[in-house]
């Protein structure tokens, strides 16, 4: 076996981070001289030797990463049944990682099917204790492999990978992007980041980003190559809000990640020039103690004017970096761009530029982020957002609670979609006037604004002229209304009445916003027959509706 593995040689396919287009980590990828790495791997298993061929793929990895002097965060394979062997088989992994002169907190440990094959309980084992001894995990070939559904909430992996062929079929596979949806909702919850792999024309890329994926990796972006691209880049895109949890708070800071360039903690100032010199594109250098942990900041602009001076050589070079290095500015995982850039706001004038560390729950150094780079994104995001709202009571549009709608209806939720309009409208701007009109369409809008910010869970938009949209839970819906509705609402003196047509959605019985938007017409139009503001609640499937509010108008004799 150790001689089969001797002809194996690797190459290396970029990360990319699509918020900020740059590389952010590369995968070590096997290239056996003949057949593939499942021939290899089949064939150490008939020998009974797959662990050890396994961890051995793994180990060469990371020597040969070595060889290129790669600083980059590395993404290497294991099988899930590895990982849940006996951990003494990982023996060698950590000695590789030592002779690499890498600490496990700079890998990233893509576990692989057969998942059916490892036993639960001892996978789960092996995999708390690799995140104990520092490295990240990845689960791989998510959608199409067998990964298991709960793996993804109790492992709480770092990456999940979408396996190539869910990406082949976007966007036109309906079901698989409502997949891809769900799974990057399911990592606003654990922290996980979605990597897309295989990603090979420009309307999969497009469609990706469309549905909140941070991270790719494929032929099209940049293929694997002996040597690592690691300055490759692509074209930076708008940050979009993705789920509930961000609707408030914005983008996280993990968004904008790039890889930390990191030397331990008593590094000399000559060793921090040379990999300055060497990568002209890193902004500054991170020193951490032996448990990954970010002990000194150094900025580059100020670290190398203060080198490169009259005798700064000679006084610096052989002497500790942290001399010339700041206390660091960090922010956590969880952390918005919206805080980062509160944390900017306080810093010392000479220092709002420099990277912010992101680190994990263990206070382990994840990665850097540049203001820059959160600037730009929180700016395109803002007038994204705005350029959606009503310009007249700031809610937003139909655009934005089409794709909310959505979302429940691929998460089987229950929910209830309310359809508000004014009563004789038209008759309000020909009497009192259009400015008057426009009066009542802004109270009307703050009211919803201010419910929507009393019940957790609701949205309400503007979709034009009188036409409201309000999305609520059921336990919502019936107090939202109420209080909606009994406030009396005047235009100059003159009464006005409302109405309200409510459609409750049950798991399963609508399938897309448009459909939401045809079974709630008649259901309005009910509505709007009634005297007095109104309130009508309808089902799909069913014309049987209900009137909470109204009375039927008298018949003229």
């Amino acid at each position: 076996m150790p001689a089969l593995l001797d002809d194996v040689r690797f190459a290396f396919q970029p990360l990319f981070n699509l918020n900020t287009g740059g590389v952010v980590a590369v995968e070590a990828l096997a290239r056996p001289h003949d057949g593939s790495v499942q021939d290899l791997l089949q064939a150490a298993f008939q020998a009974g030797l797959l662990t050890n061929a396994d961890v051995g793929l793994a180990c060469r990895a990371v020597r040969s990463a070595a060889d290129h002097d790669l600083l980059l965060p590395l993404h290497i394979n294991l099988l899930a049944i590895t990982v849940a062997d006996r951990p003494e088989v990982m023996s060698p992994l950590y000695g590789a990682l030592r002779d690499a002169r890498r600490t496990p907190d700079s890998i990233v440990i893509e576990v692989g099917e057969p998942y059916s094959r490892a036993n639960r309980a001892r996978l789960a084992r092996g995999l708390q204790t690799l995140r104990n001894n520092g490295f990240r995990i990845a689960l791989d070939c998510v959608g199409e492999g067998d990964v298991p559904l709960g793996l993804l909430t109790s492992a709480s992996p770092d990456f999940i990978k979408l396996d190539r062929e869910i990406v082949r079929t976007l966007p036109d596979d309906a079901a698989r992007c409502a997949l891809v949806r769900s799974l990057v909702h399911l990592g606003e919850y654990t922290g996980g980041q979605v990597v897309a792999e295989g990603v090979e024309t420009e309307a999969q890329l497009t469609y990706l980003r469309k549905l909140g994926v941070g991270h790719a990796q494929g032929n099209m972006l940049a293929p694997p190559q002996r040597r690592p691209a690691v300055n490759a880049r692509i074209a930076p895109e708008a940050v979009t809000e993705t789920g509930e949890i961000r609707r408030h708070a914005g983008p996280r800071v993990t968004d904008f990640l790039h890889p930390a360039t990191t030397l331990p903690e008593h590094a000399t100032s000559e060793e921090v020039r040379e990999v300055l010199a060497s990568q002209p594109t890193v902004t500054g250098v991170v020193l951490v103690d032996d448990e990954g942990r970010p002990k000194w900041s150094v900025d580059r602009n100020r670290f190398l004017l203060a080198v490169t001076g009259p005798y700064g050589h000679a006084l610096h070079a052989k002497r500790e970096a942290a001399r010339l290095a700041d206390k660091p500015h960090i922010i956590g995982t969880e952390a918005s761009a919206l805080d980062l850039l509160d944390v900017v706001t306080h810093a010392n004038r000479e220092r709002t530029n420099d990277d912010l560390i992101v680190v994990d729950h263990n206070e382990r150094c994840m990665g850097v982020v540049r203001v820059a780079d959160v600037v730009r994104g929180v700016a395109e995001l803002k007038v994204e957002q705005a350029a959606a709202l009503s310009p007249l009571t700031r809610l937003p549009g139909s655009d934005a609670l089409a794709k909310e709608v959505d979302r429940r209806i691929e998460a089987g939720e229950i929910f209830a979609v309310s359809w508000l309009d004014v009563d004789s409208f038209k008759q309000v701007n020909d009497t009192v006037g259009f400015a008057a009109g426009d009066d009542l369409i802004r109270e009307i809008g703050h009211d919803l604004a201010e419910l929507a910010n009393a019940f957790p869970g609701v949205q309400v938009g503007h979709v034009g002229g009188d036409d409201f949209l309000i999305l609520a839970g059921l336990d919502e819906t019936v107090p939202l209304s109420a209080r909606l509705l009994d406030k009396p609402y005047t235009a100059e003196g003159r009464h006005i009445t409302l109405s309200l047509a409510t459609l409750i959605c049950a798991a399963g019985s609508v399938g897309s916003y448009r459909e939401v938007s045809r079974l709630l017409a008649p259901v309005k139009e009910h509505a709007k027959s009634l005297t007095g503001s109104s309130w009508v609640m309808g089902r799909p499937g069913s014309e049987r509706r209900d009137v909470l509010r109204g009375a039927a108008q008298r018949a003229v004799s």
